[in-house]
């Protein structure tokens, strides 16, 4: 029996009771435990994420404890980076937790996986029904959902919190995701909005919903960071290899964008990547291999949009994408195999126009991007009984975190005008900018095409745009053509039922006269 389920045993009044029904020690509602502990949270994992955010939390007038499992980090951490601030260090298990207030809020950021479920087991024995563990790592959201209901059955409260920003954002504030038992919040509220980035005075962190929401919300997050920096490397081939452009010429075309609707993170540090040059002159982009890395975040989220039935189909792509790019041995072969035929070898045309229709391109196809998350999510909620917050989603990534922009303010606004806005393609505001950039979208699409250039972000964004305001669809075929092969039956049109063909209804027919009237039992497959 646990620590915190054999105190639990002993209370017979006067408890508190949290989201998941499970009794709290009101012991551990007090400001501090019978053992004195001075610190506000303490932290395991002093990789760079771990001591930037314990620096974040002294700054802001927290005691914190930190903690590694190799201890000699400790003391490097405390002789170093966290002289002279309100952090404490302790060499066990046991005197990390006794350095804790109650309820103790614990932070991991360890690796996703086994070690979080490795730090909870040994942590278990040692704390007070209604103490809080809180994962700040990039785990699986059924990993929280599963934690989330573990730890409730333990009398303990578990929040699984994404945070995004990477190391500068982590020192200097972050945007934080946080979910799992609503209980903890108004105990981890303070520290978390306290250190968090801050967009027009507001906090990038606010309460996201149940179980594993927080890392859900985080894990779209990434998919849409895998869209949007697919987008921009395909609109850098393009004026590379398309127009001709140098490295510096394609910087200040990215600097000039990062004044407009385009303003953000990413295209600030790629215009940064650009004017990079190294020791001989020569731009340092052009010399790393075109080979490109991933997590598993933006995979997550691909896995999860066609669990739900939902065509997130920009993030699929920007993923597959970097699949194609971790072939390189086979593409250079294929270089030399595969010709490009096409009537258009170089651009003709305006380039200054063209130019101008390449930002208004990459402006639509992160919208529909961004539609297709917050489609996806709206989704999730549905699937998994979570009340998402979907301006306060937009909120908090207006700052701090790897997708923050301009653009987001106007997201942020749509869902605060409407929380229960269908799509964000029917707002009035981004109704009207996707179709103010239609002509110079399709142009750049058709145009890259004709010259050979692979735009597999750009093409689906629009193919998709133009898939969800098209009334009819081909696949009056396709569900043809399935039950005529497989007797997986159709429905008819409404305006087209009769008794022969009623309504609602799962209909075969025998096509060739041949196939027999039996047919498959359900109608989806």
């Amino acid at each position: 029996m646990s620590g915190a389920v054999a105190r639990l045993a002993n209370i017979n009044v006067g408890g508190v009771v949290n989201a998941a029904g499970s009794l709290l020690n009101p012991q551990s509602q007090r400001n501090a435990n019978n053992d004195g502990g001075s610190a506000d949270l303490g932290l395991i994992g002093l990789a760079v994420m771990g001591q930037n955010l314990i620096l974040n939390m002294a700054d802001h007038g927290f005691t914190i404890c930190a903690f590694n499992r190799t201890v000699s980090k400790v003391d490097r951490f405390l002789a170093n980076e966290a002289k002279g601030k309100s952090i404490v260090g302790a060499h066990s298990t046991e005197e990390f937790v006794k350095k804790l207030k109650s309820p103790r809020r614990i932070m991991l950021l360890v690796q996703a996986g086994k070690a979080v479920d490795d730090w909870i087991e040994t942590l278990l024995p040692l704390l007070d029904a209604g103490d809080i563990i809180i994962d700040g790592g990039n785990s699986h959201f059924p990993d929280s959902n599963r934690r989330t209901k573990y730890l409730a059955s333990k009398g303990l409260r578990f929040v699984g919190a994404g945070v995004s920003g990477g190391e500068e954002g982590a020192r200097y504030g972050p945007s934080i995701m946080p979910g799992g038992d609503e209980s903890a919040w108004p105990f981890i509220k303070d520290i978390f909005q306290s250190i968090a980035a801050k967009s027009n005075g507001e906090a990038c962190c606010e309460w996201v919903g149940d179980e594993g929401a927080g890392h859900y919300v985080k894990m779209v997050h990434n998919g849409i960071e895998y869209g949007d920096m697919q987008l921009i490397c395909e609109a850098y081939d393009i004026m590379k290899r398309g127009l001709g452009l140098s490295s510096k010429e394609i910087g200040d075309i990215f600097a000039k964008w990062n004044t407009g609707v385009l303003d953000s993170f990413l295209i600030e540090i790629t215009k940064d990547i650009m004017y990079y040059t190294d020791e001989d002159g020569t731009p340092l982009v052009e010399k790393i291999l075109d080979k490109a890395g991933q997590k598993g975040t933006g995979k997550w989220t691909a896995v999860n949009a066609l669990d739900l039935g939902m065509p997130v189909t920009l993030i699929a792509e920007a993923v597959l994408a970097r699949c194609l790019s971790g072939i390189k041995e086979e593409r250079v072969k294929a270089s030399s195999k595969l010709e490009f035929v096409g009537r258009a070898t170089t651009f003709e045309g305006n380039k200054e126009q063209f130019l101008e229709d390449l930002e208004q391109a990459l402006y639509a196809s992160k919208i529909i991007s961004y539609a297709q998350g917050f489609m996806l999510m709206q989704e999730a909620a549905k699937e998994y009984g979570w009340k998402l917050n979907k301006p306060s989603i937009a909120l908090m990534w207006r700052g701090g975190c790897i997708i923050r922009s301009v653009f987001l303010k106007d997201i942020t606004a749509a869902y605060r005008n409407n929380p229960d806005l269908e799509n964000l393609l029917f707002d009035d505001f981004f109704n009207k900018a996707i179709h103010k950039a239609q002509p110079g979208w399709r142009d750049v699409v058709s145009k890259a095409s004709l010259l050979g250039i692979p735009i597999p972000s750009f093409s689906t964004a629009l193919s998709w745009f133009d898939g969800y305001r098209t009334k009819d669809l081909p696949a009056n075929l396709l569900q043809a053509q399935r039950d005529y092969f497989g007797a997986h039956t159709f429905r008819i049109k409404p305006e087209f039922a009769s008794a022969k063909y009623p309504e609602g209804q799962d209909i075969h027919v025998n096509w060739t006269g041949r196939g027999g009237n039996v047919s498959a039992s359900t109608y989806q497959a």
